[in-house]
């Protein structure tokens, strides 16, 4: 189970993306369009052309 805090920040891709990449490929896609640290604690949302399927990019901050 994931708990969040209230500054969670959420960035939603507008455009399609293609649902065979990996964590590689949309950490690669976070970084050139959004100029954006994966690794911040923010939530990135990716969709498939037809909106059909997402998915959640979450790389977590390490608590101390």
């Amino acid at each position: 189970m994931l708990s969040f805090a209230g500054s969670l920040k959420v960035f939603v891709c507008l455009e399609p993306m293609d649902m065979r990449k990996g964590f590689e490929g949309l950490h690669a896609a976070v970084q050139e369009r959004l100029g954006e640290e994966v690794r911040g604690g923010a939530l990135f949302v990716f969709t498939n052309r037809r909106r059909t399927r997402l998915k959640i990019l979450y790389f977590g901050v390490p608590r101390t």
